[in-house]
């Protein structure tokens, strides 16, 4: 069924399975070559089914990226010492090493976006994957255009110069507290000692809108909008972003001299703050 991917007379989207039959559930869409994407963003699918990879690869090649393709984590490193890419689709099954195991790897020494593939009903690995760093994540069964959505989105956000929902054009501000440094125009910051911490763009985006509040109370839907992430605010989205961010910070939860939570209000950025 998946050769009818390569049908140019018509689109067919297929609802990928995650170590099920493949289903047959294809929907037509005749406007989706007129939305096709000049994108020269490179991708890399990382996913042990062969049939998801090549279905992915067409797609997504179709909608104008480049794209390469690994069976697993040994696969995914090969490609990545010969070539750098701009975005990592990271199934969450793989054999060997999982896909929650790399995206923990890469966190540590990349900030290449990571869009992690999960099953329907786990939302535990939904979880660990935005604790382990992952930008976005997406369930499988799932529409191949809401993945390339997803990726465009992820891309806008991590692209030079990409603003959040609160930046203003050629913002140089600088904000100091409790010994660390944001950069908001260099989208950089640094500890109390000077170095820098690698932040996600959602991370970011988060952390300039909380520094921007002047210690307002922040609800969980506004600060999905501050991060530019895509999740639902009625899940633990906003609480593990907040919780990855207080980690970077070295921020005690049950002592919080950043990020306060407010019960039943949201989160609040309590620390004394300078700008320039």
């Amino acid at each position: 069924m998946f050769d009818l991917f390569l049908d140019c007379s018509r689109d067919f989207l297929p609802a990928a399975s995650h170590r099920l039959a493949k289903q047959s559930v294809y929907t037509y869409n005749p406007e989706a070559r007129e939305n096709v994407v000049k994108a020269v963003a490179s991708i890399l699918v990382v996913d042990d089914e062969a049939e998801i990879r090549d279905l992915l690869r067409d797609f997504l090649e179709r909608r104008g990226f480049r794209v390469e393709t690994a069976g697993d984590g040994t696969e995914m490193e090969a490609i990545l010492r010969q070539k750098p890419v701009d975005l990592i689709v990271l199934d969450v099954m793989l054999p060997g090493r999982s896909g929650l195991d790399i995206c923990q790897d890469l966190r540590a020494t990349s900030r290449t976006p990571v869009i992690m593939l999960t099953a329907a009903a786990d939302t535990t690995d939904r979880i660990l994957g935005l604790e382990l760093g992952a930008d976005d994540y997406l369930a499988k069964p799932f529409d191949p255009r809401e993945l390339s959505a997803r990726i465009k989105a992820v891309l806008r956000r991590r692209a030079p110069g990409a603003s959040g929902p609160a930046a203003k054009s050629g913002d140089a501000r600088i904000y100091r507290f409790a010994g660390w440094t944001l950069d908001i125009g260099r989208r950089r910051l640094q500890d109390p000692k000077g170095v820098r911490v690698e932040l996600t763009s959602a991370e970011f985006n988060l952390l300039r809108g909380l520094a921007d509040s002047k210690q307002r109370v922040l609800s969980r839907d506004y600060i999905l909008e501050l991060s530019g992430a895509e999740w639902d605010s009625f899940d633990r989205s906003v609480d593990i972003m907040i919780s990855r961010l207080r980690r970077k910070l070295g921020d005690n939860p049950r002592a919080p001299r950043i990020i306060q939570t407010v019960r039943g209000g949201g989160y609040q950025f309590v620390a004394e703050t300078t700008e320039e």
